[in-house]
């Protein structure tokens, strides 16, 4: 399998498919790069090399005890897009992947990036503080630290027959596989990088990281995500990036990824062309 190698000798894992202009996917908590798979098949397969890695700590990659925080998460992207000497990417993330690469964007800049996409995506800040009433509170993340620390296998059950799919709501009816892939990636991650993943995905602030953010843009966001709330996570991310274009999926879950991969596939690929 190909890695690349960060600076503290972790090995990040990646999946590379297709050829033309290349577009690097960036998956969510606690998930790997298999959580992209229908989009990284369809786009690869209209013309497009699309790379999707495992985040240090997650699937195939090093579960480094250190290093599981969004700095160095960024910097890992930096070394793939660097190692790999990919230009005029289109970089797109998923829910924690999102924060990855607008944090890349603000410790990197653009130099290498044409576009970016952020798809049901956790900046600019989803934890309550004084500065951001409008945020989630630190009780709902402590929640999660707590659920992961007693049982983090019934933990990613619940969230995937629950919100992460929207399954909990009436008539919805998400399938068994999806449930399932969600907890088999989940556990794939060391217990130390998924738990101090969810302070990184949580608490930190990417609203300068947006600010920075010079290239088109696409917010794609669900209206229902329980996980990552409309207002707090898409909304106010294409209110506060410059020229940024709002896609809103009525009804939809946080889990857009499988439960809306036909139409997710197509917006991506218009944008990608246009």
């Amino acid at each position: 399998m190909p890695y690349v190698t960060a600076s503290d000798d972790a090995r990040i894992h990646y999946k590379d498919w297709g050829t033309g202009r290349p577009v690097v996917l960036s998956h969510g908590w606690p998930l790997n790069s298999d959580s992209w798979e229908a989009q990284q098949l369809f786009l690869a397969g209209h013309g497009y090399r699309v790379i999707a890695h495992d985040r240090r700590g997650h699937g195939r990659s090093t579960q480094t005890w250190n290093g599981n925080e969004m700095d160095t998460y960024a910097d890992d992207l930096a070394t793939l897009i660097d190692t790999l000497d990919l230009r005029d990417a289109t970089l797109v993330g998923f829910s924690t992947g999102g924060g990855e690469v607008a944090r890349y964007v603000g410790r990197h800049g653009t130099a290498r990036v044409a576009q970016v996409v952020l798809v049901s995506a956790v900046p600019p800040f989803m934890l309550r503080t004084d500065d951001n009433p409008g945020g989630v509170p630190i009780e709902t993340f402590d929640a999660i630290r707590a659920g992961s620390l007693a049982d983090r296998s019934q933990l990613y059950h619940d969230l995937a027959d629950g919100p992460f799919f929207g399954n909990n709501r009436p008539g919805a009816d998400v399938s068994p596989g999806i449930r399932e892939a969600f907890w088999l990636q989940s556990m794939q991650a060391g217990h130390r990088a998924a738990y101090e993943c969810i302070a990184a995905f949580s608490a930190t602030d990417f609203r300068t990281d947006l600010d920075a953010i010079d290239v088109p843009t696409l917010v794609i966001h669900g209206d229902d995500d329980q996980v990552v709330p409309f207002e707090v996570g898409g909304k106010a991310s294409a209110a506060r990036i410059k020229n940024a274009t709002l896609k809103v999926y009525p009804g939809a879950p946080h889990g857009i990824t499988d439960t809306h991969k036909e139409q997710l596939g197509a917006d991506l690929l218009e944008f990608l062309n246009s």
